[in-house]
């Protein structure tokens, strides 16, 4: 087995692409259009996307414009070299910090959380690059 993708729902594709490609760095790796169904797809990616890793499939219905989270989901997680300077990259970029980073209480990882448009959780993990998962360089 092998992990693929995660699907969020998301309001408005285009801010939702916006936000992943030019606050966090991915790439638009390919986006579809079923009108039948009337949905829209765009899968999204660090380094070329699968095989190499997971990718973020955002799906926007046609005139949905907002979702309920729910009390289950939690975050994504995305390795970066230096959690500190991601977030003022982030900042920069126009995007929203909900947690400065700084060591996990009760540990010495460090972490930080931003938000994406639709108000998914995303947790920013420090780890060395070449220790695999690092995105947002």
């Amino acid at each position: 087995m092998k992990f693929l993708h995660t699907m969020l729902r998301v309001g408005n594709l285009q801010r939702s692409i916006d936000f992943y490609t030019q606050v966090l760095g991915m790439q638009l790796l390919r986006q579809s259009e079923n009108p039948e169904y009337k949905y829209s797809l765009a899968f999204l990616g660090f380094e070329g996307g699968n095989p190499g890793q997971a990718e973020i499939e955002l799906t926007y219905n046609w005139g949905v414009e907002n979702y309920d989270h729910g009390n289950a989901y939690g975050h994504i997680a995305l390795g970066v070299p230096d959690a500190y300077a991601a977030c003022e990259k982030i900042k920069a970029a126009g995007g929203n910090v909900t947690r400065e980073a700084g060591p996990v209480k009760g540990g010495t990882t460090v972490i930080a959380f931003v938000t994406d448009p639709d108000g998914y959780k995303i947790e920013l993990i420090q780890r060395a690059a070449d220790a695999g998962g690092a995105g947002l360089r």
